[in-house]
């Protein structure tokens, strides 16, 4: 008798993964759109004051304060609120059940997501900076290097989180409803609603090593050309170990 060796899945199979939740992004309209108009919309608000007022190295509060803020929206509402709740509903409905049980493994969906959702980012902030360089004048990071390092971090603290409530949320409503508190638990003590100055000390120094408050000011210490205080890159990069550990722990796949 021939035992019979189940071949794993290639690259035609991954590439067919992530076409299909490219095909499950766009169709889900909501989690489309409002990670990328949303930001789009506070920069158009808030730069043509924002982009008179130099504050520091030449640089303008539009480019120390609010492209940091609008890139940071942009990755903790796909990482925190979309990516949870795809998985959520996949769980749900017995899709990452049904896939245990073949070669193409739930982590497949895991890995296609992640891709899917960097490319969603990817988009985000390409248009926000695009808008913010052609439109508004403004300036590129000071620090490139250190931009994009923190970008990536920052995507990955965030990713992160949204393990944590993935693997915590039973369904895919409360995926988002969790995934909406802590979007805006982090904001709120980041800045997302203003300086984190008129916070009590003890919820401003918190609101800086949580991973928003965290990508707001080593983005902006990037922009501006400034030392970069180490918390914060050491914050975001703690933020992904516990999110990995947690998710690991408790996230289950039916």
């Amino acid at each position: 008798m021939t035992a019979i060796v189940a071949r794993r899945p290639g690259l035609g199979a991954w590439l067919t993964m992530i076409q299909c939740e490219i095909k499950m992004v766009v169709r889900d309209t909501a989690g489309l759109v409002v990670p990328i108009g949303l930001p789009l919309l506070i920069l158009v608000m808030s730069a043509s004051t924002a982009a008179e007022q130099v504050v520091i190295n030449g640089r303008t509060v539009l480019d120390v304060y609010i492209i940091p803020l609008v890139f940071t929206i942009v990755m903790a509402t796909i990482g925190i609120v979309n990516l949870p709740s795809f998985l959520a509903l996949y769980r749900r409905t017995g899709i990452l059940r049904r896939l245990s049980v073949t070669p193409a493994s739930p982590a497949m969906v895991l890995v296609a997501q992640v891709v899917v959702s960097t490319l969603q980012t990817v988009v985000g902030v390409g248009a926000a900076l695009a808008v913010a360089l052609l439109v508004f004048d403004a300036g590129l990071p000071a620090r490139p290097a250190a931009a994009l390092g923190v970008a990536l971090l920052a995507m990955a603290a965030m990713y992160a989180m949204g393990m944590i409530v993935a693997a915590v949320a039973p369904t895919p409503n409360s995926a988002v409803a969790i995934g909406l508190v802590g979007f805006f638990a982090f904001g709120a003590l980041g800045g997302l609603f203003g300086g984190r100055e008129g916070l009590p000390d003890a919820l401003a120094t918190l609101g800086g090593v949580l991973p928003f408050g965290a990508t707001v000011e080593a983005l902006s210490d990037a922009w501006a050309g400034g030392t970069m205080d180490p918390v914060h890159p050491v914050s975001l990069a703690v933020a992904v170990v516990v999110g990995a550990v947690v998710s690991v722990v408790f996230f289950r796949w039916d």
